[in-house]
């Protein structure tokens, strides 16, 4: 049995006030006001690059308004690792639907960026040039110390379209091998995500829509069991924080609503046929904040058009000297409405590192792993070592742009999310439903 969730809301579900009703926080772009229409350009055809005519023709980073495409591009910046050269602590870790740990990991991860740096160093290589490298040195789990990964990443495009190259050194074989890279229609093991969930993609891949604007309160949610966590700042000093006061975009921003929240645009991408044939996902709709166009929450909709996936983001400002781009990708939740498998990934102690082109070529070569030298140890207290202490599922935000949302979850699964949000921690037993399969939903105001 499947309950159908579109323009219809639970209050336990989506965080509705007591008496049922929930402010409406999301605007169509039908609906904007001349304000907002004056930072937007609602055109889907503009003009195109010369030399590449699958890029716009404007020069990045672009002027406003901005159409959804360059905000798609603008987002590029914002990947699963920072984008410019650093080392930082790597943790990540899934929780099955029945409460169990899976994969639980700690690293150390280095990045190398030649010049320049970013998403316009990006764009302005040539497909087939090297985007970046990063060395991943494992510490846990203690038969995986030693253990270390290099991979290089590549601009691509129609005609160059492998992401990545991957060596793996293993301390029992005393080997590095080259491994086959991941297909990007593949989750890893255990994990929530896929390859470019983890990677980034390609805004020229896909095409862009701007649903409209809307306002973000919660993305990472924290258990009651976890109110408090230590966070290791980039000159290695450790800060005790309570997890009810970390904000959505960091300390230092200063966009906030009255209430806290973040204004965000909505757009939709859909991979583009030609470049992208039988891509696991119809359609990805992004949160973007409005002046860095950091995304916030990801929602990804399966072949049929129903939500199989929702990536949630906390991020805060690093390195200062980019402006907008120096937020740094801080904690990320993934999770997997089909299996409920929810994953974390934490980027903690990030450090700016300037190598030399001598570093790049000694440090990020397979040959390097084979010394097992840890250049950077960056030691990290943010990970999770009890099924208790996992994150919640991200909210649903339900009732919210119906026309271009669906959501179709079990009727377990609802249960479980009713005794989540009731407890405010996971919850893997949940009390059998009571409710009749045709019973309506409570609709939202």
């Amino acid at each position: 049995m499947c309950l159908l969730l579109c323009a219809v809301a639970v209050p336990s579900l989506c965080g509705a006030s007591e008496d049922g009703a929930t402010p409406r926080t999301w605007k169509t772009a039908s609906e904007l006001i001349p304000a907002e229409l004056a930072q937007v350009d609602l055109r889907r055809d503009t003009p195109r690059h010369a030399k590449y005519p699958y890029l716009p023709e404007e020069p990045y980073p672009f002027t406003p308004p901005y159409t959804a495409e360059e905000m798609g591009y603008r987002m590029m910046e914002f990947t699963q690792r920072p984008r410019w050269s650093c080392a930082y602590a790597n943790l990540f870790g899934s929780i099955s639907s029945q409460g169990s740990l899976l994969g639980q990991g700690r690293a150390v991860n280095l990045v190398a960026y030649p010049p320049p740096e970013g998403t316009a160093g990006e764009l302005a290589r040539k497909p087939g040039e090297e985007v970046y490298r990063q060395l991943t040195q494992q510490l846990y789990p203690p038969e995986a110390y030693t253990s270390q990964t290099l991979v290089i990443r590549y601009r691509t495009d129609q005609r160059f379209v492998k992401k990545e190259d991957m060596f793996a050194y293993s301390p029992a074989l005393r080997r590095v091998r080259h491994q086959n890279s991941w297909r990007r229609n593949d989750r890893y093991p255990q994990m929530a995500m896929t390859l470019d969930d983890a990677s980034g993609r390609a805004a020229w891949e896909y095409s862009w829509t701007l649903l409209g604007t809307d306002v973000l309160f919660e993305t990472v949610r924290f258990p009651v069991t976890r109110p408090r966590v230590t966070i290791t700042e980039a000159d290695g000093t450790y800060r005790d924080r309570a997890t009810k006061d970390l904000k959505l975009m960091g300390d230092d921003y200063a966009f906030y609503t009255p209430a806290d929240g973040v204004e965000c645009y909505v757009v939709e991408a859909r991979p583009r046929e030609d470049w992208l044939p039988d891509y696991h996902a119809s359609r990805i709709l992004y949160w973007l904040e409005k002046h860095s166009f950091y995304p916030l929450r990801t929602e990804t909709y399966d072949s049929d058009g129903k939500l199989s996936r929702v990536e949630v983001r906390l991020t805060k400002m690093v390195h200062t000297a980019l402006g907008e781009r120096g937020y740094s990708p801080f904690i990320q939740v993934y999770w997997d409405l089909a299996t409920d498998l929810i994953t974390y990934n934490i980027r903690d102690g990030i450090r700016l590192m300037q190598w030399s082109p001598e570093d790049a070529l000694t440090f990020f070569s397979p040959d390097f792993m084979r010394r097992q030298w840890y250049l950077a140890p960056v030691r990290s207290y943010l990970g999770i070592d009890r099924p208790e202490e996992f994150y919640l599922r991200p909210g649903l935000e339900l009732g919210k742009f119906p026309e271009h949302r669906t959501t179709q979850l079990s009727a377990e699964l609802t249960e479980r999310i009713r005794a989540q949000d009731a407890a405010g921690r996971l919850v893997f037993e949940a009390p059998p439903t009571t409710a009749s399969p045709t019973q309506p939903l409570k609709q939202e105001q």
